[in-house]
């Protein structure tokens, strides 16, 4: 670990320089993306029935031939939107949030699996009876005489994979760094998937069109991934040099880490954004972990504030200045772009007040400022001195609760003496999952409007 100056830790160089603020959400790109996407899964379904006639229905096994290959093509594309969802394009992510992104792609997460598993039976259910054949020799004759099938099959399994580990309960039971490695997959998957489709799909057999709108639909998710997972993160970082300064222990196991690099005031950023951090380090290069910046950029230097955790975030401690590091991003909604009202109440726990801080600075001057900062001690409470002084150049409140959670409850009572009725407030909360649930849910008691509760979640 190495210190540094309380100017450079506090990411702020000795003369003043202009930096590029962080661009407002775009509902309206978003709203566009909607639609797409929505015609794109009415051509999905349309596509199982191009093409068929009464009388191929009619035949035996012919509806189960066609709920099949139609469990198929929505399946895929269900595949293909959960792609997309955290494909990382910017106007997605500054307008819907990647909270709200993840919670989606795991809502859609099991239709996939289950819809291909009922494409598996259906249509060799369907080919069975048209072959007057048992549904285990059918089965078996796919393997042996279709072409890629086996890679289908593997293609299924991989699915299933992912699907299981991100299940919940072995979610908590998985280190990060094995999680991303089998979600990975998942693109070996879909890329499987793709040549058992056009090489041996009834439809896309017999009709170029078919064939060449739905390799148009699979390009496009393609450009997607290497637009903005890809090209954008290489040449933002070819662009900033990103290297490490400097290592400072803030609190007990808490280090910020600033970061120096090139042309930092063209890097848009608002307060309460978050970056995925890589640091080319060993152990450490081949993963990525999101954290928030713990104040605006002062080029030429960024800060984050890191918690020792899992392995990763332990690690920090023993960086060395000169690592290169590696980011995406920065990503999130958790900023003044969702202002609606002109006082906010900003309520932090342990690490979580890093965004808040962040956020704080980047509020508007005129804007009505009460903080609550809960900790174990008062040696916990994480840039305490750098909150109190922003609350006080604001004239706002600034409250520190240390204790622990039996000696000291945010409770509705303790909450209501702080920061008192919240329904003319925005309320921003970081923090621990059970730490924000509770926050939240002793808000809207408090009179805090949905629209005006604002909070998000990183967790894989």
């Amino acid at each position: 670990m190495t210190t540094s100056s309380p100017t450079r830790a506090a990411g702020r160089p000795g003369r003043h320089v202009r930096r590029r603020p962080g661009p407002a959400p775009a509902p309206r790109v978003t709203d566009a993306l909607a639609v797409i996407a929505g015609i794109g899964f009415g051509l999905a379904v349309a596509l199982a029935f191009w093409g068929e006639s009464l009388g191929a229905l009619r035949a035996p096994g012919g509806w189960y031939t066609l709920a099949g290959r139609l469990a198929a093509l929505v399946g895929t594309y269900l595949m293909l939107v959960m792609v997309v969802l955290m494909s990382r394009i910017p106007w997605l992510e500054r307008s819907v949030g990647q909270d709200r992104l993840v919670r989606w792609h795991r809502r859609i997460g099991g239709w996939p699996i289950v819809l291909i598993a009922l494409h598996i039976i259906l249509v060799t259910w369907g080919y069975a009876q048209a072959s007057s054949v048992g549904w285990l020799e059918q089965f078996w004759t796919f393997i042996v005489h279709y072409p890629d099938i086996l890679q289908a099959i593997a293609a299924f399994l991989l699915l299933v994979t992912a699907g299981v580990t991100s299940a919940k309960i072995a979610r908590q039971r998985l280190r990060y760094e094995t999680w991303w490695i089998v979600h990975l997959c998942l693109y070996l998957a879909l890329g499987l998937a793709f040549f058992h489709q056009i090489h041996i799909g009834v439809m896309f057999i017999t009709s170029p069109v078919t064939r060449w709108l739905w390799i148009a639909i699979w390009l496009s998710v393609v450009a997607s991934i290497l637009s903005f997972r890809l090209a954008l993160p290489i040449w933002r970082n070819l662009r900033h040099q990103l290297r490490i300064d400097s290592v400072v222990l803030e609190a007990p196991d808490v280090y910020s880490v600033i970061v120096s690099g090139r042309l930092l005031s063209r890097l848009a950023v608002s307060g309460g954004q978050f970056f995925q951090w890589r640091f080319l380090a060993p152990g450490l290069w081949w993963h990525a972990h999101p954290y928030s910046l713990s104040a605006l950029p002062r080029p030429p230097y960024l800060r984050v504030t890191i918690k020792g955790l899992g392995d990763q975030s332990r690690a920090v401690a023993r960086l060395k200045p000169g690592t290169r590091v590696i980011v995406e991003g920065p990503y999130g909604t958790f900023t003044r772009h969702r202002l609606k009202a002109g006082r906010v109440v900003l309520i932090g726990a342990g690490v979580g007040v890093t965004p808040l801080r962040a956020l704080l600075e980047d509020l508007p001057s005129s804007t009505a400022v009460t903080v609550v900062v809960r900790a174990r001690s008062s040696a916990h409470v994480v840039h305490g001195r750098e909150l109190a002084e922003l609350v006080a150049r604001r004239d706002g409140h600034y409250y520190e609760l240390c204790g622990t959670r039996d000696e000291v409850q945010l409770d509705e009572r303790t909450m209501r003496g702080l920061v008192g009725n919240l329904h003319d407030a925005d309320v921003y909360v970081c923090g621990p999952g059970d730490f924000t649930d509770a926050v939240v849910a002793t808000a809207r008691r408090l009179g805090a409007r949905a629209d005006r509760l604002h909070f998000e979640t990183f967790s894989f």
